[in-house]
């Protein structure tokens, strides 16, 4: 009789367990749905977004703009978005894609600039050439799976062009943090990750360059309280060690180089109050949970596991009932907070 009555308990259990990772995973995915169609009814008539929306009648009341307009960063994040969330999204993602390329097509060959755009809120704070890092990044996901050989070719001689201005423009502490910007290390992380994709897709990356940059890395982690590493990570632990996580996790090579470093970020995460970063939620958070999450998910495990349950969780609650996700400081814009929420959200499933 006990080992029937145990077995039925056991069985309640598992089924427990079951049935409540189930319910978490429809309620994420209805999250990422209702985000994404927001994301893509708001898209302005030119393919791009701005800092709350792609048509000025999407703009909240009383919601300060730093410009007017859509921009290149904005609009590259939510494609990197829309393209996570599903297929249906693909003439979203293939016309967000037009106004970016046309945007890098005419831009110079020298320096990092690829638009006329300035003052943008997520300029200010990830500092002024976040629309080269994050097209970039977008330009490597999408290089190669487009439907148009035409398309695929503009691409491809896109991103090689924003590589190439990425590469010169490196600072000689292996950075990109550059001319300003509250929070510029997420600036010169995405830098970074965009060389990096961009590699594995085949595009030639100077290694010294890719060096440099993880040598920054090294070095802010020995010195965390130096002028320059504050200044880049505005004071915020998070932004940097997140940062560091996701250079230094990339391969099963680094992660047994750089194991030391990456065990003491590991001790970082268990502290709610090291992952609350600048105190309150904004886009910088969302960025940086991004990097986090990418870092573990390489090695896996329970300590991923754990991560991505609890930032889940953290996100979800965070939605507001238009679908949006808005900072609460900083990066306060619907467009930017909304993309990073649905890619730390679908980051489990990410290729």
């Amino acid at each position: 009789m006990k080992l029937i009555v145990l077995s039925v308990c056991a069985a309640i259990v598992v089924a427990g367990v079951i049935g409540s990772a189930e319910e978490s995973t429809s309620r994420t995915d209805a999250a990422v749905e209702k985000g994404a169609r927001w994301l893509a009814s708001v898209q302005g008539a030119d393919g791009g977004w701005g800092q709350d929306g792609g048509e000025t009648s999407y703009i909240r009341n009383g919601e300060h703009l730093e410009s007017n307009g859509n921009d290149v960063a904005n609009t590259a994040v939510a494609a990197l978005a829309l393209l996570r969330a599903g297929k249906q999204y693909q003439p979203n993602v293939e016309r967000a894609l037009a106004f970016i390329l046309q945007r890098v097509e005419v831009s110079p060959i020298d320096g990092l600039q690829i638009t006329n755009a300035q003052g943008t809120q997520i300029q200010r704070k990830l500092g002024p050439y976040i629309d080269t890092f994050l097209t970039s990044m977008l330009l490597s996901k999408v290089d190669g799976t487009l439907s148009r050989p035409a398309l695929n070719a503009r691409v491809r001689k896109a991103l090689e062009k924003c590589v190439a201005k990425i590469e010169r423009n490196q600072q000689t502490d292996g950075s990109w943090n550059i001319a300003g910007g509250w929070a510029p290390v997420l600036g010169t992380s995405l830098a970074s990750r965009s060389l990096f994709e961009a590699k594995q897709k085949g595009v030639a990356v100077q290694d010294k360059v890719m060096r440099r940059a993880e040598d920054y890395t090294v070095q802010s982690m020995v010195n965390p309280a130096s002028p320059s590493v504050n200044a880049a990570s505005a004071g915020v632990g998070l932004y940097q060690s997140a940062q560091a996580l996701e250079q230094l996790s990339r391969t099963d090579a680094d992660r047994r180089k750089n194991a030391k470093e990456i065990d003491a970020i590991r001790v970082q995460l268990r502290d709610a109050r090291f992952v609350e970063g600048f105190g309150s939620v904004g886009g910088e958070e969302f960025f940086s949970y991004l990097n986090v999450s990418d870092g573990l998910k390489r090695a896996g495990g329970p300590e991923w596991r754990q991560w991505h349950s609890q930032i889940t969780t953290k996100i979800l609650n965070l939605q507001n009932n238009d679908g949006t996700w808005a900072g609460h400081h900083c990066i306060t814009g619907r467009v930017a907070v909304t993309s990073a929420a649905i890619l730390n959200l679908t980051n489990d499933v990410a290729n």
